[in-house]
Formats: structure tokens, C-alpha cells, sequence
């Protein structure tokens, strides 16, 4: 769904996902005295069979409300905006997808649980965003669109459109109705979404028109529409144009600024509801590197983009508005929430305990909350559903139910969860059914161990890996990202920390991360280690931070101390993200090796093949097949190695249609001159790097990736997980980049490099 208005990040048309969190998947450490594969040339292992018993549900009580399918018999592609329509017994919704020959149409059907097909109503070479009905619709039948196009041109625009639905019996569009209201340039985020206040004016949030990071720098100007919420007079126009501006907007007579402006500061808001009880405006945004947020719009105000992302600095040395930067009514971190969907107030919806409350919901993580406001102050937001939704945009339906747009090809409602005992969820590794003696760290019958190629940086731990799937379920390979897995799989990853590298006897297991596939979604669970070493205990959602004390006896007290974070249930997901296909280790890059520690040798790949774990035979033999590097190998080639690093560390979110807000590309497969590294400059700051760039050939000083890398705190890349810089791998770019040769005059574009 980035052919909606989510951030290139987040959805189909650029993307989802965040910041590597690095949960579960990388390293290269191995259980001591485990048998892995059979020799070469011996018969292959019989796979072992092993049931997930234990890891059920969730170790929380589930939320107060689920999503149940609505309309379930409507053809549905990528739905984005739902409305009912005044007194017509109709539904008008906005679908991105399927047979239709309009790119974004808004089509129009019965309002009727069991309705099975639509007609187009309005069909644009313009994709629309949403739409709203005039406050006298059923009088006037006007009908206002807001749509960016054409859809191939080079440079776009937003528009705001108004179509008559006839009144006669046909209720289609009168021929020739359209009206172009306003029109402005947007190529990047548009906002997109229109609403009518109590006041009878019309309310339209519009993006800074770019792609990334406000790069047109009009997020704190009012010389333009863009990064504004709009205000205007339809009903009254003016001589000169079809709408009038009401004489109490904020900016009107002020020299330089557009008139038409109610607010300012906004980075891509994406859908807004007023409020019909108190007027009240609400929008959700979507955010930019950690923070997804909610406003409480009011006249004149200044939100802060892109100085700031929500309430935190962002580019900080930016010239700034004359109005005071004011923070929103609500924020999420990317730990939660990835690309923020604004939604509707609740008046008279049969839910008492969500009236008057603004619903919202994110389109990555599926979750949903409730933001009430006590007359006076914004209360906190409280989640109401946790759902596997691609949400696009929130509706009322006709009988009071409250609606949520899948952008994944459905309609639902949400219903109260019925009353449940509570999931006998393990709280001891020892209760998940796992190992055979925890304390030995011996895993069950019919796990498997396996390595990867090249680790995630983890703060100098040493990990050991293990997958888990239910007895006859086959493994989904494919050649690129990550392998689909069957209902009931676990993926296992514990971390040990050494006092001093290299002597076993310092060592402390710190953590054991899991990753379960339950109810056709992925899950990470994190279980702290005792200070007995003889079991871990299941960290809260939250997650939890301690400072880690292991023997070291180059220290001055003979103790070296650490800290940890153990990640939340929902960091577990940031890097796990639906962009990245949620496994990141169980790949063909890194799983094609072979194993080297104790045991037989053989290659993973085959191995895994030949006890049946994949549901079809390898596309090719593993010596054909694509495979990472060992970064800290150095009798391998420099540039492998790099791309190697950058792949385990930076892929999961810089990827196509990934979390990685600079567009550049860190998977191994893309060519370094493809990967729009090289002389790119930083969309992010330079971090005080004079003439910076993303990575400045032949010159480590000026690239950007290569501070982010070595520095820890603000700016750290990636930006979890990590309390301690790589040293190593800092070498291993610096030298990397310094061979590299500039790209010759003409060769940017076309990525010609090494």
C-alpha cells in the first residue's frame, strides 16, 4: 500500500518495517557437542519429529476487541477509504486494486452484509485518496474527492475535486460534473483525505510532497499548501476561483503565507475525523525514523515537522515557524507502531466505552487504540485490538458498528472479545517443551541446530541457533528474504556473553529469544537467564534493561559489567517486519554454508532438503546458490565482506519497500552501485560531517554510514539493540570505503561502480 498514502516505508507502493532490532536470526555461535548434519556422502539425517504442545497463545490477556470479516462475499483488492452514504443505503469506497481499468476508483455498492459486487462511480487517471459528502448531500448530491496523478506523469499534483451524484434514480455521476476546487504540486506524501467541520467548511491535511525527510524544506513555511491542513469555503466562492477563504483563518493578510492554511508542521498525515459533538480535528501522521503520531489540531498551531518528528528533534538546525512548536495529543515508537493510520470518532456507534473516543490504528503492526479526551486533556491511548490488518482507514457503519479497512483485501468490524481463561502461556524455558535439559542447554528431539554466514552485531555475544517445525509441515524456500514457515514453528536464538573473548570459563548466557508462527503471524518472546544458569524466565511486554556483570579478569576488580536490553514483544517486530518477510536468518544467503563446529560437516541447504523440511526441491544445488560472506573473514574478498556486513545489519530495513528511510538498498544482491550509496547525500543530517555523503567513495571522513556505524546513542545505525559500537566492523568499512573508486562522470545514474 504505498500506492496509498503511507510513507514509502511502509506499504506495497514504497513499503513497511523499521530499524534493525536484530531479534532473532544472526551469529554464528553453535551448541557445543550438538550433531547437525551427516557426514558427506552419509545417508541424511531422519528428521525427528517434534509438536509445538506449549507455545500457545499469548502470555497477556488478549485485547478487549478483535476484527471480524464484514462484507465477506465483496470482491476486495486493496481497498483504502469506506463510507456510508447519507440517507442511500449504499457503500463508496476507494480500491487500489483488481480488474478495474482506473488506477485508484472509487466504486459504490449495496449496503448489505451479503452483497457480492460493485460498480465504478468515479474513475480518474488519478489515484484517489478518499472522499467526503457535502453536510446538504442528500439535497445536493456534491461529493468531494481528493486524488494525486496522473499516475505517469513525471511531476503530480493533489487535487480536490467535487462530482454531483444525480438525485434522479440512476444515483450515478451527472456527466461533466467534476469540478477542480484546488489543485497544488505533491510527488511524494500527499496526505489524502477531506472532511467537512461543524462549521461547515471543508478540512483537507496535506504531506510535504516529498519522498523522504521534508526535502523541499516547506514544513515550517506557509508560502505554499504543502505540509498544511487546509481550510476553505466551498459553499461561497470567490470570483476568481471556486471556494473563498473564512475570514478567521490564522494566516489570512499575512504577508507571504497562503491564506488557505489552518495549521502547519505536518510531515504525511494520513486520514482525519472531526469530531460532530465538539468540532474537534483529528489526524494521525505518518512518522519518519522512530515516532508515529497523533494531533489534536487547533487553529494556528504549529506541529514541528521536519525540526522536529513528533516531540524529538529531527533536523533541529532547520529554520523554524513563528509559532511555537506544539507536541502531539499522542506518539508511538517504532517498536509499536510503524506507519500510522488516523481514524474516526466514536458518537453513537453502540459502544459506550469508546464514545467520543478517537480510534486509530497502524497499517504494519495491525494494532488498534482508543484516544479519549476529558474535556479538558487528551487521556493516554489504550490498545483495543492487536490484529494482522493492513490498515488503511477507519468508517461508521449504518448500524452503529465501528469499520476498519484492510488494505490486504477486506472489510472488517471490530466486536468485543468474548470472555477466555487465560493462555497457560510458558513463563520458564524449562515450560516451553523446548529443551531437553535447559540447564545443559540440550535442545528437544526434532529441533535443529543451524548457523548463518554473517552475524548481526549483538554486542559481542555469541549466539546458538535452532528451528523448530511441527512434524510434517514443510518450510516454504524461496531465493530471496526470508522462508515462509508453517502454523506452529519456533525459532530459537541464546546469547552468551564473555567476560573475556575467547575463554569459556567467563562466559554467562544472558538470553534466549524466540520467535513463534501462531495464528498465521509471527510473535518474539524474550526469556531472562538466572544467575544459576539453570533457567530463564519470560521477560514482560515491555521488555526490560539490566547491566550484565561477567567475570573478566583484565578488569580492575576482575568483574566487566554490561549493560543489556531485552526487547519488548513489539522491538521484536520492528526488524521482523512484514517488509523484511519476518525471518531474517533463514534465508538462502545466509543459511547456504556449511556447519563447521562439533559434529559431522554437510551443507544446511542440502541437508535440510533431504529430511524434508522444504515443501519443494532447491532451485539449485547449494554451490550454485547465492550465499553471504563471513565479515570477519578476512582471506575473503574486502567488498564481499562489506556487502556481507551491511546485509546482516541494515537489509531488514533498507530494502525495497522496507523501513529504511535513506533509499538505499543494503541486500546483498544489489550491486554496490545500484544500492544509491555512493555520493548520495544524507537525508538525515550530516552529523556534522562537512560536504557528507551516504558513503563517499575513497573517503571514509565524509561518509555518513560510517559515523552511524561507529557512533552509539543519537544517530547510532542500527538504531536498537546496540549499547556497544563494532569496532571491527568500523575497520571493515573504513578500509572498504577507502578502496572504493568514485563513479565516473555519467556513471550515477546508471550505478556504475564497484
Amino acid at each position: 500500500m504505498r500506492d496509498v498514502r503511507h510513507d514509502r516505508r511502509d506499504a506495497p507502493r514504497a513499503g513497511h518495517g523499521v530499524a534493525a532490532v536484530g531479534v532473532i536470526l544472526a551469529g554464528v555461535g553453535l551448541l557445543a557437542g550438538a550433531t547437525l548434519w551427516p557426514a558427506p556422502g552419509a545417508a541424511a539425517a531422519e528428521r525427528e519429529p517434534w509438536q509445538n504442545t506449549r507455545l500457545r497463545g499469548t502470555p497477556e490477556p488478549p485485547p478487549p476487541y478483535r476484527a471480524v470479516r464484514a462484507y465477506p462475499r465483496l470482491p476486495l483488492f486493496q481497498p483504502v477509504y469506506l463510507r456510508v452514504e447519507p440517507g442511500g443505503g449504499r457503500l463508496f469506497y476507494v480500491d487500489h486494486g483488481g480488474d478495474w481499468p482506473e488506477p485508484g476508483g472509487l466504486r459504490v455498492c449495496r449496503d448489505d452484509a451479503d452483497v457480492d459486487s460493485s460498480a465504478a462511480l468515479v474513475a480518474l487517471d488519478r489515484r484517489i485518496y478518499g472522499f467526503c459528502f457535502h453536510p446538504r448531500y442528500e439535497a445536493n448530491g456534491l461529493l468531494y474527492v481528493i486524488s494525486n496523478g496522473p499516475v505517469t506523469a513525471a511531476r503530480k499534483t493533489d487535487r480536490i475535486s467535487s462530482f454531483t451524484v444525480a438525485r434522479d434514480g440512476t444515483r450515478g455521476i451527472v456527466p461533466g460534473s467534476e469540478v477542480t476546487i484546488l489543485e497544488w504540486e505533491s510527488n511524494g506524501h500527499d496526505g489524502g483525505d477531506l472532511a467537512f467541520g461543524p462549521d461547515g467548511y471543508l478540512y483537507c491535511p496535506t504531506g510535504d510532497g516529498s519522498t523522504d525527510s521534508d526535502t523541499l524544506r516547506t514544513g515550517q513555511g506557509l508560502d505554499d499548501l504543502l505540509a498544511v491542513m487546509l481550510r476553505i469555503d466551498v459553499d461561497h466562492p470567490a470570483a476568481d476561483r471556486p471556494y473563498s477563504i473564512p475570514p478567521d483563518n490564522p494566516f489570512l493578510g499575512v504577508a507571504g503565507a497562503r491564506g488557505e492554511i489552518w495549521a502547519y508542521g505536518f510531515r504525511n498525515p494520513w486520514r482525519l475525523d472531526i469530531d460532530p459533538d465538539t468540532g474537534r480535528v483529528w489526524v494521525g501522521q505518518n512518522g519518519q525514523d522512530l515516532w508515529e503520531q497523533v494531533y489534536l489540531v487547533r487553529r494556528g498551531e504549529n506541529y514541528g515537522w521536519s525540526v522536529q518528528e513528533g516531540s524529538h528533534p529531527f533536523h533541529a538546525e532547520s529554520r523554524r515557524g513563528d509559532e511555537p512548536i506544539v507536541a502531539p495529543a499522542a506518539e508511538h515508537h517504532h517498536a509499536e507502531a510503524r506507519s500510522l493510520t488516523g481514524g474516526i470518532v466514536c458518537r453513537g456507534m453502540n459502544r459506550p466505552d469508546l464514545e467520543g473516543c478517537f480510534v486509530y490504528g497502524d497499517y504494519s503492526t495491525g494494532r488498534i487504540w482508543a484516544l479519549g479526551h476529558d474535556g479538558t486533556a487528551v487521556e493516554a491511548p489504550r490498545e483495543l485490538a492487536d490484529t494482522t490488518l493492513q490498515i488503511t482507514g477507519f468508517a461508521r457503519g449504518r448500524d452503529g458498528e465501528l469499520l476498519v479497512v484492510d488494505h490486504g483485501g477486506g472489510f472488517w468490524r471490530l466486536e468485543p472479545v468474548p470472555p477466555a481463561p487465560p493462555a497457560d502461556f510458558p513463563r520458564r524455558l524449562s515450560d516451553t517443551g523446548l529443551f531437553a535439559d535447559v540447564a545443559a542447554h540440550r535442545p528437544a528431539p526434532g529441533l535443529v541446530p543451524y548457523a548463518v554466514n554473517a552475524p548481526l552485531w549483538s554486542d559481542g555475544a555469541r549466539k546458538e541457533r535452532f528451528l523448530a517445525v511441527p512434524d510434517g509441515g514443510r518450510v516454504e524456500y524461496t531465493s530471496s528474504r526470508g522462508w515462509n514457515f508453517p502454523e506452529g514453528s519456533v525459532l530459537v536464538k541464546s546469547f552468551t556473553l564473555e567476560g573475556t573473548p575467547g575463554r569459556p570459563e567467563t562466559a554467562r548466557r544472558v538470553e534466549t529469544r524466540l520467535m513463534v508462527r501462531t495464528d498465521n503471524e509471527w510473535a518474539g518472546y524474550s526469556y531472562r537467564w538466572n544467575d544459576a544458569q539453570t533457567d530463564a524466565e519470560l521477560v514482560g511486554r515491555g521488555g526490560h534493561d539490566e547491566v550484565v556483570a561477567l567475570v573478566d579478569p583484565a578488569a580492575p576488580d576482575g568483574t566487566r559489567r554490561q549493560a543489556w536490553h531485552y526487547p519488548s514483544r513489539a522491538e521484536c517486530m520492528v526488524c521482523h517486519s512484514r517488509a523484511a518477510n519476518y525471518v531474517l536468518g533463514l534465508c538462502e544467503v545466509q543459511m547456504n554454508r556449511d556447519h563447521e563446529g562439533p559434529g559431522p560437516a554437510g551443507n544446511q541447504l542440502a541437508r535440510l532438503e533431504a529430511m524434508g523440511y522444504f515443501q519443494a526441491p532447491l532451485p539449485k544445488p547449494p554451490a550454485e546458490l547465492a550465499r553471504l560472506v563471513d565479515p570477519a573473514d578476512e582471506t575473503a574478498p574486502l567488498d564481499a565482506r562489506a556487502r556481507s556486513y551491511l546485509h546482516a545489519n541494515c537489509a531488514s530495513c533498507h530494502v525495497e519497500a522496507g523501513g529504511g528511510n535513506s533509499a538505499f538498498s543494503a541486500e546483498f544482491a544489489v550491486a554496490t552501485g545500484q544500492s544509491r550509496l555512493l555520493g548520495e547525500k544524507p537525508l538525515h543530517g550530516a552529523l556534522g560531517i562537512p560536504d557528507a555523503a551516504l558513503v563517499a567513495a575513497g573517503d571514509p571522513a565524509r561518509s555518513v554510514l560510517l559515523e552511524r556505524v561507529r557512533r552509539r546513542g543519537p544517530g547510532q545505525m542500527p538504531p536498537l539493540a546496540s549499547a556497544l559500537a563494532d569496532e571491527r566492523a568500523v575497520r571493515l568499512l573504513e578500509a572498504w570505503i577507502g578502496g572504493l573508486a568514485a563513479p565516473a562522470a555519467g556513471d550515477a545514474a546508471t550505478g556504475a561502480a564497484p
